[in-house]
């Protein structure tokens, strides 16, 4: 029975019911199938706390192209779906929503809060999930995975005791990342460092004897309280004598050492630097140097210490402001000297981080770095593009050891327990009842958690079963590309490197696809302090998923940032609208008994030159995806289906269909359905809804589009004599239109055509494309003429005549370029006299006479123009 469609194309009544079939169908749903080549990609899991912004759209609809593309070419496909727990996000949603009832973690426990956490997750952890869906991204629902599932935390224990038991994770007191806000250590890839105003304030520091001052500067005096000596350069002339004295620490009287120590840079200030090991990294490392005390007057909180009762409880600010008083007070404050520099916050609520001594847990890196760094360079991961490669060379190499653990309880809970009757730490896979050593059951298990990154960077082999040789792992183990921004690099990509070669022996994928971010229309950074954020949904709805797709894979170029312009997202709308046009088009045309694609015999030329361009669209469109040229290869699409097809193709296929030659009739068809149907295929992975919804109107075999086969570059199909004939046609109608449209004739005034080419048969076969498309009321076609008073166009391989009063009514048009003339020589005749007028071009403004002057080249123009109309016109 034959199909129709509607009128006009809402995506609103298309979208939620194609998705649904395809779910019926169970089209997404890897299927292990032997002999196949395998093609995995597992989905950047996004935070249960998140909604889909822009960056999820774009890294999302590269993905389900990419996967519907090797799907239809029989690939063996999954794309593997999940979202991540975020420990630190997650964590501030409960205790915000533990506020709002008057309550704090403390109040309700950790085993209380953990309820309350994956309550919450059960409630909004598959919002995004459901957003996805919207998009179109067909993804294996029913492997869906949590980073926080049974599987994932069995890897995430495997992986901590297996490096534990190597020596590769170890527990001690080290300079760390604090973040005073959300109360936990981050890793040097969670500090996003921002420039901030700020000062030098320069200090005296009274040598004990007192025989004179060492001055410095320093960015933060508040950390003062934590000095424990004051270092200068072992090698420089004018402190060298001072090593192993002693100063008087200004406002707190104790008494520090002068230290040699090359981290002091004579050429910098003064040369002499503070020391406060507790407070910044680079003194921790000099206090070990020297063996200096480490001494804390900033807390967890960010506020000074009790050891100082003077200033203890004051945020680190206040007692800035307080300290620095004092300082001037006390004559040791020299001058403060504004300044600007960059400073570390927290990547999550960007509160500036405190560099903190505590006891944390760490991965040592430096063996792990090694493998994933070599497994670039010797090509078994290769990132698109290849400059991508120099942020993940400079992470691994210039790497630190990982902290690792994170002062919360929603997270994976460090597997450690700690023995109260003999110190010993039993690492387990398994929660032990007793300690390993002493035998003693008095154990209680660390309390903080495991950095969420920890999990994440297991997430392409946990999530397929490992450690257990699951079938699945064993199927679709190494993955095949992984996609995601250039801006994860550092936090995901490298650790999932190291991560599955030091655990499967194997690079977890081949490809790394590196997109851009989508920024607003003035090229910003979206953002919630600049509310310039957009809403996918919101696009979503107003011009269908598929608009959203198309726009987002048209703009792609790998690595590059793109402008989020909606003005496109409308015509890519457009675009859909003209495909929905021309298939019913299409529809119309077909009889009830249509036959499924085919190529017919007795082709046109026509014919023959449209599965030409095809069958080159169908090889460009395959190099490009190949070549994750995704906005390249969706750009032939575009310029096919919308020129091609549409513009020029249905025009000429009109002649045929409206015509009486039955034969004629049912070959214009054929090659009609074919194209389409096979055109729908290509387009597929980047607008599947409607091409889905177009695709079951016409006749086809299988169930589905998205399952149908992936067109591929037939030889036969290459016709080059016709091409060329067709083109040469194509740009002569393409003239003459220009031409009539500069002379402003109205496509209804019919004229004659002379054309004159060494192909004269070519275009007198064509001559009905020259009647329909290029309004010729009769077509000869010879080696040369002779046509007075005609307008000629030229191309590259004809002239083309046509005689001027076929044209234009001469009287008429003599009449109406008169008028004009008349017009611009009296407008010219104003602007010259205003020129002339020696007080206006003196008293006007520069860019009042600029305009003047400008007009008048542009009306002199227009005169010499219609004066040369008139003249042809005799």
């Amino acid at each position: 029975m034959k199909k129709d469609l509607a009128k006009q194309y809402d995506p609103s009544l298309v979208e939620d019911r194609i998705y649904q079939s395809w779910l019926d169908g169970n089209y997404f749903h890897a299927k292990r199938e032997a002999g196949k080549k395998t093609f995995t990609i597992v989905i950047p899991p996004p935070n249960i706390t998140g909604k889909l912004h822009m960056g999820h759209a774009i890294d999302n609809t590269l993905q389900d192209i990419l996967i519907r593309y090797k799907r239809m070419q029989g690939f063996d496909t999954l794309w593997l779906p999940g979202t991540d727990h975020a420990s630190i996000a997650t964590e501030a949603k409960i205790v915000e929503q533990l506020k709002s009832d008057g309550l704090t973690k403390e109040d309700v426990g950790r085993d209380g809060f953990l309820e309350r956490a994956w309550k919450w997750r059960e409630e909004y952890g598959g919002t995004i999930i459901r957003q996805l869906k919207k998009l179109g991204a067909s993804c294996d629902w029913e492997r869906e995975r949590f980073t926080l599932d049974e599987g994932c935390s069995k890897a995430v224990r495997e992986v901590f005791v297996r490096l534990y038991e190597q020596g590769l994770i170890y527990r001690g007191e080290r300079m760390i990342h604090w973040c005073p806000n959300c109360h936990t250590s981050l890793s040097d890839v969670e500090v996003e460092y921002e420039e901030q105003q700020g000062s030098f304030w320069h200090l005296r520091y009274p040598l004990e004897d007192g025989s004179g001052c060492l001055e410095l500067a320093t960015t933060r005096p508040e950390t003062l309280l934590g000095d424990t000596a004051v270092a200068v350069n072992p090698e420089d002339e004018r402190y060298k004598h001072l090593i192993g004295k002693n100063v008087v620490l200004p406002i707190v009287h104790r008494l520090i050492p002068i230290v040699g120590d090359e981290h002091a840079d004579p050429e910098f200030g003064t040369g002499v630097v503070k020391i406060t090991p507790a407070h910044d990294p680079n003194d921790y490392e000099v206090g070990l140097r020297h063996g200096l005390d480490v001494v804390v007057c900033i807390d967890e909180d960010a506020k000074i210490t009790a050891d100082y009762p003077k200033y203890a409880g004051m945020d680190r600010y206040d007692a800035r402001k307080a300290i620095v008083a004092d300082l001037e007070a006390e004559g040791a404050l020299v001058r403060i000297e504004p300044m600007t520099h960059n400073v570390g916050t927290c990547q999550r609520c960007h509160t500036t981080i405190e560099p903190y001594v505590s006891k944390q847990w760490f991965v040592s890196m430096k063996p792990l770095a090694g493998p994933a760094i070599d497994a670039v360079k010797n090509g078994e991961t290769r990132f698109v593009p290849q400059r991508f490669e120099k942020i993940y060379f400079n992470w691994l190499e210039n790497i630190k050891d990982w902290c690792i653990s994170r002062q919360l309880w929603w997270g994976h809970r460090i597997p450690a327990w700690y023995c109260a009757d003999c110190g010993h730490i039993t690492v387990s896979k398994t929660d032990p009842c007793k300690c390993e050593k002493c035998g003693g059951a008095n154990i209680e298990q660390d309390p903080d958690t495991l950095d969420t990154w920890f999990s994440s960077a297991l997430w392409p082999f946990s999530t397929l079963g490992w450690p257990d040789e699951t079938e699945d792992y064993k199927h679709y183990y190494p993955t095949s590309t992984l996609v995601t921004g250039y801006d994860i690099i550092p936090f995901w990509v490298m650790r999932m490197m190291f991560s599955g070669l030091a655990y499967t022996g194997e690079v977890p994928f081949d490809t790394v696809l590196i997109h851009g971010l989508v920024r607003d229309s003035l090229g910003r950074k979206m953002s919630k302090s600049l509310g310039n954020g957009v809403d996918p949904l919101d696009e979503i709805r107003r011009y269908g998923a598929d608009a959203l797709r198309f726009y987002l894979a048209q703009g792609n170029s790998p690595g590059n940032d793109m402008r989020y312009i909606e003005q496109k997202v409308e015509s890519s709308r457009n675009f859909a609208n003209k495909l929905w046009n021309a298939a019913r088009f299409v529809l119309m045309n077909l009889d009830e008994d249509e036959p499924a694609p085919y190529i017919p015999e007795n082709l046109a030329p026509e014919d023959k030159w449209l599965l030409s361009v095809y069958n080159d669209v169908v090889a460009g469109v395959t190099k490009q995806l190949d070549a994750y040229e995704i906005g390249i290869a969706v750009g032939k699409l575009y310029d096919f289906i919308w020129d091609i097809l549409c513009d020029w193709y249905i025009e000429i296929a009109k002649l045929r269909l409206t015509g009486s030659d039955p034969g004629a009739k049912r070959t214009a068809k054929g090659v009609l359905v074919y194209v389409m149907s096979n055109t729908l295929k290509l387009l597929h992975p980047f607008m599947p809804f409607i091409t889905e919804e177009i695709w079951q109107t016409l006749p086809h075999e299988g169930e589905s589009v998205m399952v149908s086969d992936w067109p591929v570059y037939d030889p036969a199909l290459s016709f080059p004599k016709e091409t060329a004939e067709l083109e040469n046609v194509m740009a002569a109608v393409r003239a003459i239109r220009n031409r009539r449209a500069e002379m402003n004739v109205p496509p209804s005034r019919k004229a004659e055509l002379f054309i004159a080419s060494a192909n004269a048969d070519a275009y007198t076969r064509n001559a009905g494309i020259f009647e329909r498309l290029a309004s010729a009321s009769a077509v000869t076609a010879g080696a040369g003429f002779d046509i007075p008073d005609a307008v000629s166009v030229v191309t590259t391989d004809a002239t083309v005549y046509i005689p001027m009063n076929e044209l234009v009514d001469l009287d008429a048009e003599r009449a109406r370029l008169g008028k004009e003339l008349e017009k611009a020589r009296k407008n010219l005749a104003g602007v010259e006299s205003k020129l002339n007028n020696a007080g206006f071009v003196a008293k006007a403004p520069k860019a009042v006479v600029d305009n003047q002057i400008e007009q008048k080249a542009k009306l002199e123009e227009q005169i010499k123009m219609l004066e040369d109309s008139l003249s042809k016109l005799g």
